[in-house]
């Protein structure tokens, strides 16, 4: 093995990828993310999540994770690059069901799904269980040039097991890294946490190792100083968006609407206050 050294941050740009924005397929979000103008220094849309970086979405139950996560792979779908999608939680078949619905929702046709390739990881215990068992499935479609990695969950890679969540995590992410993936990987909250902080099942190890992420919440509206803030009469449920984090371009900080149009498709809204 060949023995670590140091080297220059300058002799290590040269070899850095370029900072391109990968389109998220949900509307409002790609504008979130930004670099600078080289000649105004102004900030400038990347036009999407970070290319090759790893976005943790995390929140609690029927906050918009998976249509987001779908809606992502769909995307990379339509544009004819190829998506890995562990599904933890709901079987392939099922998964495949909404994976239709949102298609047909962003007026895609249905051969686009051959682009996204499905490890079963729900039906499949050894999937789940054994990391090894995994990877070298999901090898199989990096030989069809696989450029993107959807995890969902990484919860249900350790929820027997939150000790292990950050070795866990760690494994997964080096994965995506060692194939230069784009990566959405979602994690479940606990509804006892706060709505808009990112720690998720594992403690803080998940927002802690990926690159980004993006922090979906919801408030049901039960007092008239919530309806008059929020807009929305009494009974309704709010939905809520903020970018936690990016280590690899800039982004928004403020709270964002967020909103399940009745196609099913997630679109992110004006921030709070305006």
């Amino acid at each position: 093995m060949q023995k670590p050294k140091l080297q220059s941050a300058l002799e290590l740009a040269a070899k850095a990828p370029p900072l391109i924005g990968v389109p998220t397929g949900v509307k409002g979000l790609d504008e979130l993310f930004f670099t600078l103008d080289p000649t105004t220094l102004k900030p400038k849309p990347l036009g999407g999540f970070p290319q090759g970086a790893a976005v943790h979405v995390t929140g609690i139950s029927d906050t918009g994770k998976s249509l987001l996560a779908e809606q992502f792979a769909l995307k990379q779908a339509e544009r004819g690059e190829t998506v890995l999608f562990v599904t933890t939680e709901t079987p392939a078949s099922l998964l495949v069901q909404g994976l239709k619905l949102r298609a047909r929702a962003m007026g895609l046709k249905e051969k686009v799904l051959e682009n996204v390739l499905i490890a079963d990881a729900a039906t499949y215990t050894a999937l789940r269980e054994d990391l090894q068992a995994l990877f070298a499935t999901l090898e199989e479609g990096l030989a069809q040039n696989a450029r993107h990695l959807v995890v969902d969950s990484l919860t249900g890679l350790y929820e027997a097991k939150e000790i292990a969540a950050r070795q866990v995590v760690r494994q997964v992410y080096a994965f995506s890294k060692r194939h230069d993936l784009t990566a959405v990987m979602i994690s479940q909250k606990r509804s006892g946490h706060e709505e808009l902080s990112a720690e998720a099942a594992g403690g803080y190890a998940v927002s802690h190792i990926l690159d980004a992420t993006v922090v979906l919440a919801k408030l049901l509206v039960m007092s008239p100083a919530q309806a008059k803030l929020y807009r929305m009469p009494l009974g309704e449920v709010v939905r809520f968006l903020r970018i936690d984090g990016c280590r690899l371009s800039g982004h928004d900080t403020r709270t964002h609407y967020l909103y399940i149009r009745p196609e099913g498709l997630l679109e992110v809204g004006p921030p709070l206050g305006n």
